[in-house]
């Protein structure tokens, strides 16, 4: 089995044998039932190949969608005149880049058609009268297609107000072509990450409809899990005897590492196309997309914002908190949601509300791990500490994960802790510890628990231990203790044949490590145990 990896072009994808997941029906119900679309998806998730199909479809290439559903579904092939502009390679950090870019598009299509157009008029008329000339000439509508439509957006987004602004009024300008144009358009469809609002970019024209969260098209890019046990079985198969595991086994992995991501209230399961075509490659389980970049424009947003990752994630929102996207400082949670980082976990059809949350383990190691790095500004590798200090409670070791935990928050800049309050000392511990703690999940089965007695701080099970945790700032062990004690968070592992410990911790405001550790294993009768 030959994986696409990294191959955008769906003719070279098809000539060259490489495994498709055929996704032309949901191709075909777009062509037929609508005219103007926006879609929004995380980068590397497959829009590129999307318009790339789209583009082979309307230049009528039948050849290439043969055994596919496409083949059935089309009669005629008609072939019309298609612009296609992709914005994936430019760098648009430089001043003016941005205009040789579409002047370089509409020469190409003049010399492509024999028709010149009036180069003293603006760029956006220039391609109106292009659109207007290749429909007269061919008696076809014309079709286009912008792949990242946003990135000369994104890419100088709160790193030059004044060439974002600049950007978003030529794009404006660009795009209004599409209103004026209408009665010689034949289908236009806009990819990109994020949806920027109305009075800006797209005002220029008839809104597209967006189908980022339609039911529908939930699996147009990426693939599903009915997808993955269809065609994909024999490398799992594979994958399962190099990992000494059984299918099952080996599918939950993948599912736990890939898998998550929700675009619909429908909640279809879909696993990042990138990260396991390249897992079946290698055979291998890894980040392959968090490791393929993490965009610059997220990280210079979270840099701004006075919101904790603790204060964004598993919570419920309205839709219109996360999907009318607005790019800016003030309001990160939009772009993280679009930009792959967070992903609908659950939908109260009563409320209307989305529980936000990590898609999957890569997005959370990788992205926790980001955070965490820039957060703390340890001196300490945040990956590796993280992985000797899962594997510590894995094995029992609680001891040496107290070494590690308090040489850990040592290693922490006196600066990144001192808080001027109360409230701010209190607030810096939370939130270390629940960036320490999420990070920790990733490699083991952690839970923060609502108990009928109150909420415990953590809880940390492995395979053969479990750990309640309790945290007090400058406060006394023995009441830590005695809380866990006295609120019963130990009560529903009595019965649970892994090995329990309670464990307080005290950490100091002053040194900003730990002052005091008390763990004790709770003993259970015979009788739990069974």
């Amino acid at each position: 089995m030959k994986y696409p990896i990294g191959i955008q072009s769906f003719d070279q994808l098809i000539e060259d044998g490489y495994v498709y997941v055929d996704k032309t029906d949901l191709v075909y119900s777009l062509v037929k039932e609508g005219k103007i679309y926006f879609l929004s998806r995380p980068r590397r998730f497959g829009k590129s190949l999307l318009v790339s199909t789209l583009k082979n479809y309307f230049l009528g290439k039948k050849e290439l969608f043969k055994g596919l559903k496409m083949e059935t579904l089309e009669k005629d092939w008609l072939v019309y005149p298609v612009f296609h502009i992709d914005f994936n390679g430019g760098n648009f950090t430089n001043p003016g880049e941005l205009n040789l870019w579409i002047k370089a598009y509409i020469d190409s299509w003049e010399r492509d058609l024999e028709f010149e157009t009036d180069k003293d008029l603006p760029i956006g008329l220039r391609f109106m009268e292009i659109l207007k000339y290749a429909h007269t000439a061919t008696g076809r509508r014309a079709v286009v297609l912008v792949d990242e439509y946003d990135k000369p957006i994104l890419d100088v987004l709160d790193v030059n107000k004044d060439l974002e602004e600049e950007h978003r009024n030529i794009l404006k300008g660009f795009y209004s072509v599409f209103k004026g144009a209408d009665e010689h358009l034949q289908f236009v469809f806009l990819t990109g990450v994020t949806k920027f609002s109305q009075v800006s970019v797209f005002s220029g024209f008839n809104q597209p409809n967006d189908i980022s969260m339609h039911c529908k098209y939930e699996a147009l890019c990426g693939i599903s899990q009915e997808e993955l046990d269809a065609i994909f079985r024999k490398p799992v198969e594979s994958m399962s005897e190099v990992y000494k595991c059984s299918y099952e086994e080996m599918r939950a992995m993948l599912k736990s590492h890939y898998d998550g991501y929700h675009f619909s209230d429908s909640m279809t399961d879909i696993y990042n196309p990138f990260s396991l075509l390249n897992a079946f490659d290698a055979q291998r389980i890894s980040d392959y997309w968090f490791k393929s970049g993490t965009p610059t424009y997220l990280i210079r947003l979270l840099s701004h914002t006075d919101e904790n990752m603790s204060d964004i994630t598993g919570k419920y929102y309205a839709p219109e908190e996360f999907i009318d996207y607005k790019a800016n400082v003030e309001q990160p949670l939009p772009m993280i949601y679009q930009s792959g980082y967070l992903t609908i976990k659950e939908f109260d059809i009563r409320r209307n509300m989305f529980l936000l949350d990590y898609p999957n383990n890569e997005v959370k190691k990788g992205f926790l791990s980001l955070i965490a790095s820039n957060y703390f500004k340890t001196r300490e590798s945040i990956y590796s500490w993280v992985n000797n200090a899962a594997y510590l409670l894995e094995e029992g070791k609680l001891d040496e994960f107290r070494v590690g935990l308090a040489s850990f928050l040592a290693s922490i800049p006196y600066t990144m802790r001192r808080k001027e309050n109360e409230r701010e000392k209190e607030r810096y511990f939370h939130y270390t510890f629940y960036l320490i703690m999420r990070l920790l999940s990733v490699y083991t089965v952690y839970t923060e628990k609502e108990q009928s007695h109150g909420r415990v701080d953590c809880i940390v099970e492995t395979p053969k231990f479990v750990y309640v945790f309790e945290f007090k700032l400058d406060g006394r062990v023995e009441d830590a203790i005695q809380q866990i004690e006295k609120k019963g968070y130990t009560k529903e592992y009595e019965a649970d044949p892994r090995k329990l410990y309670k464990v307080g911790v005290v950490f100091s405001s002053e040194t900003g490590t730990i002052a005091d550790w008390k763990s004790e294993l709770v003993l259970k009768s015979l009788n739990n145990t069974k």
